[in-house]
């Protein structure tokens, strides 16, 4: 007897999309909630604040986060939603034609450039410098700075920092910021290590090119 070969998958089936990460996942979900002024403002209430005195960020965030979560994770996550919440208009359109060009998914854009090639805080610290934005002294102190220093102390200065960016038109990714926050304290090292490489990577870039093309002439 003889038997009937499986079905072939149909040649015209769509790839399947990278899964979200979680950290992803919670900037959608935020961005999601502050499609409304009112539930923005609530989130942008929280800024610059510990967990213990963000009351209104609550009834949003916790539905979202695991019962049991790291006080680092947790700090993490309200700190990114108000400052989400807190973004210019600019900042919040450019994000808004961003989710349109990736169909609205975040994970469309790390599965085609991959996790670690999305750009740190120090990248989008190393565009502002090479648009003139910001002095290039101010830029490395700051970095310099935040690397000998605890998530307590870079907190604080969040707001005023990924504000000046925005307000000048860098993006900052969120989701990897999210990452960052959350490690901070149990793998300073290594993430201040990259912010520091991924900088001085984004700031000779230019020059880099320059020398690639004499060498090929």
């Amino acid at each position: 007897m003889t038997s009937t070969p499986a079905p072939a998958p149909p040649i015209d089936q769509a790839p399947k999309k990278a899964a979200q990460r979680p950290s992803e996942a919670f900037v959608a979900h935020v961005l999601d909630l502050c499609e409304s002024k009112r539930v923005q403002a609530e989130l942008r209430s929280g800024l610059g604040r510990p967990v213990e005195r963000s009351n209104s960020l609550h009834r949003y965030l916790v539905p979202r986060l695991p019962e049991r979560m790291h006080p680092d994770a947790k700090r993490a996550h309200y700190a990114i939603a108000a400052l989400i919440a807190a973004r210019p208009r600019a900042a919040r359109e450019a994000d808004a034609a961003a989710a349109v060009e990736t169909d609205g998914s975040a994970a469309a854009g790390a599965a085609a450039a991959g996790w670690w090639r999305r750009p740190n805080l120090g990248a989008s610290l190393a565009i502002a410098v090479n648009k003139k934005l910001i002095k290039p002294d101010t830029a490395e102190g700051d970095l310099h700075l935040m690397a000998r220093q605890s998530s307590d102390a870079i907190h604080p200065r969040l707001p005023a920092l990924t504000g000046q960016l925005l307000r000048q038109g860098v993006l900052v990714d969120w989701a990897v910021l999210l990452e960052d926050l959350t490690w901070w304290n149990r793998d300073r090292d290594r993430i201040a290590t990259r912010w520091l490489e991924t900088y001085f990577r984004v700031r000779t870039l230019e020059d880099r090119r320059a020398d690639s093309d004499e060498e090929n002439e």
